[in-house]
């Protein structure tokens, strides 16, 4: 079997691998994919304990919005605080974009 060279550095989310399943007279596979815990903020503001931003905005229907910016949102493209466990994990900063209604 030829070695998969290449993807050492695939970032955020690794490749997916095929996994043969044997059963009796058939053979099947099955995709697995794994995730890495990898920091998303490389330089920007590291000096800040977590990096969130806002933005005023008239024509909003809530007071405030929040955007997910460490793609781990289940609610995505909203936060729904993942952030939090991602930044515990990798020592990363990111935190959410903050739409506000003015």
């Amino acid at each position: 079997m030829a070695s998969i060279t290449g993807f050492s550095g695939a970032g955020l989310f690794s490749w997916g691998v095929l996994t043969p399943t044997c059963k009796p007279g058939n053979v099947k596979l099955r995709r697995t994919v794994r995730v890495r815990a990898e920091s998303i903020n490389p330089e920007i503001r590291k000096s800040e304990e977590k990096v969130v931003d806002s933005v005023d905005l008239t024509q909003l229907s809530k007071p405030i919005t929040p955007y997910c910016r460490c793609w781990r949102s289940k609610t995505f493209p909203l936060c729904d605080g993942s952030h939090v466990k991602h930044n515990k994990a990798t020592g990363d900063n990111v935190g959410p974009l903050l739409l506000k209604k003015q």
